[in-house]
């Protein structure tokens, strides 16, 4: 299982990963990885298994709507880019309510 546990208590230890929110990453950068080299590269897993890995290319923000399960699901642009751009209404006509703010990340692969 790769090294990704979320910050937690020892009661939490046997508990299933779950999303990662900005605070979380925010604590982790300021405390767990604080001595890290700048240098360090980021890279992002593919899948949940590891089976494939890819640099950190870029990121959105935008807002988070799982459609398939609660783990996987769709980005959709955020309000104020749907009011300034016509073209983006006509792709994204409705978004769901359960749609959440999102900082997304895209790897390069």
């Amino acid at each position: 299982m790769p090294d990704h546990q979320q910050a937690s208590s020892d009661a939490d230890a046997d508990a299933p990963d779950r999303p990662l929110t900005l605070a979380v990453l925010r604590q982790l950068v300021h405390s767990d990885w604080r001595g890290l080299p700048g240098s360090t590269l980021i890279v992002l897993s593919r899948d949940v298994e590891g089976n494939a890995y890819s640099p950190f290319a870029s990121y959105g923000h935008s807002r988070y709507a799982p459609t398939y399960n609660d783990f996987v699901g769709e980005v959709f642009p955020l309000p104020e880019e749907l009011k300034k751009d016509k073209e983006l209404r006509e792709l994204f006509p409705s978004v769901p309510g359960s749609a959440v703010p999102a900082l997304v990340l895209y790897p390069l692969g």
